[in-house]
């Protein structure tokens, strides 16, 4: 998170801004409040773009198409305006890092146990985003959002509804929509995609995680040479345990049939919630990345608390605790009791209920 600089909106539609949250390719998202007290990420779209009027149609398209994706595993769409001046989209706000700070950062790969766990999430959000007719198309680290009841996935802003993915439809075939890296062959190829695009991706995705580098080499040599390693050359699964490289290298399949279907990968490794991901039980990420998710929550709080009226809890391990999660001076993690005794009753914001969350180990979404 960024402080608003001049120059920024104080409001979007119903939305008090309260900080940067990041920029892309469509325009700059922002931490917002809605009059209600929910914490929503706005995305305002780029004005030159909003200046075209088949961008305004397209974004019209993936708005509703957006709309329809529902499940706990994806942040859902709650609010927009294709007509404005400045097109917007309100989505819920997940309070958590991406997957690629975490891995790229000082943390590094995740353990087993935790990318099996991504694996089931990551698989049951495609499920409710090709349910509802769209294929993701650009599903990658940054994409992901990590928190401590499981991940989430984001960014539905190039995904588009199955039945537009024709010659005559804005997203012809042909179009190469993607991330070099996180891309399927079939999309280097700029041939028609399906859902088995997204499976390609999520291998690529849980190969990245767990050894902390991708499949198919990096950047470094052209995206060209990237792109062709993708479309004709074996994946370097080197040093990735013995059953997620069985999964992961039929995910990498590269013809689409071949690979599994996401209903085929929950089969292979199980329920999230089964595996720990859910309130209640172990944790599925290491302590110390906890550790990182309750100073993000902590951040959240003071964001949404610009006047500095609510006091930011002294943080402290829980018993049992120690030796999973560090203490850090500002608290990085603590006690439920603690951070929800810094609010009155009934007075909590949400920032403060995902702190309370997020030191407790149970769920940190707002």
């Amino acid at each position: 998170m960024e402080k608003l600089v001049a120059g920024d909106p104080q409001r979007i539609g119903a939305y008090r801004l309260l900080a940067r949250l990041g920029a892309g390719g469509m325009g700059r998202v922002y931490l917002a409040r809605s009059d209600r007290g929910r914490t929503v990420a706005v995305k305002l779209v780029r004005r030159e773009l909003a200046e075209q009027e088949e961008f305004r149609n397209r974004f019209r398209q993936e708005v509703a198409a957006a709309r329809r994706v529902g499940g706990a595993w994806t942040a859902p769409v709650l609010d927009a305006d294709t007509e404005a001046p400045v097109p917007w989209l309100a989505t819920g706000y997940v309070a958590g890092p991406t997957l690629q700070s975490i891995v790229s950062g000082g943390h590094g790969p995740l353990p087993e146990r935790s990318v099996r766990i991504l694996a089931s999430g990551l698989a049951h959000a495609l499920q409710d985003i090709h349910a509802a007719g769209l294929i993701h198309r650009d599903l990658k680290p940054s994409n992901v959002l990590v928190t401590i009841e499981g991940p989430r996935v984001i960014d539905f802003g190039i995904a588009r509804a199955l039945e537009t993915v024709t010659a005559e439809g804005l997203t012809r075939t042909g179009s190469l929509v993607g991330s070099p890296g996180f891309m399927a062959p079939e999309q280097v190829r700029g041939d028609r995609v399906t859902a088995a695009c997204d499976v390609f991706c999520l291998g690529s995705v849980l190969a990245y995680a767990a050894l902390g580098r991708l499949p198919f080499g990096g950047a470094d040599s052209g995206a060209h040479a990237l792109m062709y390693r993708i479309a004709q050359e074996a994946p370097d699964l080197a040093g990735l345990p013995e059953q997620l490289a069985i999964l992961v290298h039929a995910c990498l399949q590269k013809e689409p049939a071949a690979r599994p279907t996401t209903r085929d990968i929950l089969a292979r490794v199980g329920e999230a919630a089964d595996a720990g991901a859910g309130p209640g039980g172990e944790p599925w990420l290491p302590g110390s990345l906890l550790a990182q998710l309750g100073q993000h929550a902590v951040r959240l709080l003071e964001y949404e608390d610009p006047t500095g009226q609510i006091r930011t809890p002294e943080l402290r391990v829980p018993p049992g605790a120690a030796g999973a999660v560090p203490t850090t001076a500002g608290g990085a993690a603590g006690a439920a009791g603690s951070a929800a005794g810094a609010v009155p009753q009934g007075a909590m914001s949400q920032g403060a209920k995902a702190v309370a969350a997020a030191t407790a180990g149970v769920a940190g979404v707002v």
